[in-house]
């Protein structure tokens, strides 16, 4: 599948890192508002720099990689439908649900797909931590946590400004991870009810050209929620750009007869440790599903073969809605002290076997 991306910022060095190990897709352009970045890494990449017009009307390219910042998202997403071009996105899908919605109805229109960002929980740390709660190693699911904190992006990135904007903020910019695994853990979400804040803190950004420029704050930076899935299971969920520093794991699963310790869903391959009452102590676990090897990009190499061989791809446009709606009512709750009920559900993606790799599941 030949693919052409749009947005070659800080996030597109992840996916070009990666292309080389990814079966069935062959990179062949690149487009930026940026033309001087967009023909620099074309130069890197041995492609085509093209505008974005030129890439969207090429009948060389059968996949846009959308990679620009989460207020383009749908914008791009919906020109590159209309131009009958199957579309994989960074997250979040959309920044409003109503928006994500008329864009998934124009693919199935149009027989298109579209895949969405994060496919972290595709490699073998999430799936590892899926196959333990499947097998039963902890008994009966009662319940997860998860909790993502830090003092803010911007400390490393070098033009953080839109993160706190629409679309941005902890919750829509790293919530994806976290909520994207626990609806691959324990299913989708029906209420959600949850707190938002922010601090007076003033930010200014870190490093690069831009460091000391002030940055205006519009979106909360410390969000707290509880979900309430369809099995009936609860989880809790916390995102901050408030915390310094913390100690508190990035996912805990807890069962009728243990607890797994799930690593960071930011990551494909970090270790599972588990605690169960036969064995009342912290333990790695070995590698029990997942792609190996995995990095960015493997949701859309699942998504080329699943379009090859007429299967469901697992980082689907439907289950990035779905955790989009879940992110939206956590707003909704927040705003209005209450709890919000979903309209939106979805099938929890097909597990990946041990061994597996994209173009052969």
């Amino acid at each position: 599948m030949r693919v052409g991306v749009v947005g070659v910022g800080k996030i597109s060095e992840q996916y070009f890192a990666q292309f080389p190990l990814l079966p069935g897709l062959r990179l062949v352009a690149v487009s930026d508002v940026n033309r001087e970045r967009a023909e620099a890494v074309a130069a890197e990449q041995g492609v085509k720099a093209l505008t974005v017009d030129e890439l969207l009307d090429s009948p060389d390219i059968d996949v846009v990689l959308n990679l620009t910042i989460p207020a383009a998202h749908v914008e791009i997403g919906t020109r590159a439908l209309l131009a009958g071009k199957h579309v994989y996105g960074e997250k979040p899908l959309a920044l409003a649900p109503a928006d994500a919605e008329a864009m998934l109805a124009l693919a199935a229109s149009r027989g298109l797909r579209i895949g969405s960002a994060p496919d972290t929980v595709l490699g073998t740390g999430i799936q590892t931590a899926l196959a333990l709660l499947e097998e039963g190693r902890i008994g009966d699911p009662v319940g997860a946590a998860a909790h993502w904190t830090a003092p803010g992006h911007e400390r490393w990135h070098p033009a953080p400004q839109f993160y706190y904007q629409a679309g941005g903020g902890p919750l829509f910019d790293m919530g994806p991870y976290y909520l994207t695994t626990l609806v691959s853990l324990l299913g989708p979400v029906v209420r959600v009810s949850g707190v938002a804040y922010r601090s007076s803190r003033e930010r200014s950004v870190w490093t690069g050209p831009l460091e000391g420029t002030p940055i205006d704050v519009d979106i909360d930076t410390h969000v707290t929620a509880v979900l309430e899935h369809r099995s009936g299971l609860a989880s809790t969920i916390t995102v901050s750009f408030e915390v310094w520093a913390s100690r508190t794991p990035p996912i805990e699963l807890y069962g009728t007869a243990g607890t797994i310790a799930v690593p960071d869903p930011n990551r494909f391959s970090d270790s599972v440790e588990i605690y169960t009452q036969d064995a009342p102590e912290w333990t790695l676990a070995p590698t029990a599903g997942g792609y190996e090897d995995a990095g960015r990009g493997v949701g859309l190499a699942d998504m080329a073969h699943a379009i090859a061989t007429d299967r469901p791809h697992r980082a689907s446009g439907e289950l990035a809605f779905h955790v989009l709606e879940i992110m939206d009512a956590i707003v909704r709750a927040g705003e209005t002290h209450s709890v919000v009920t979903l309209e939106s559900t979805v099938e929890r993606p097909a597990a990946v076997p041990l061994g597996a790799t994209p173009d052969t599941w």
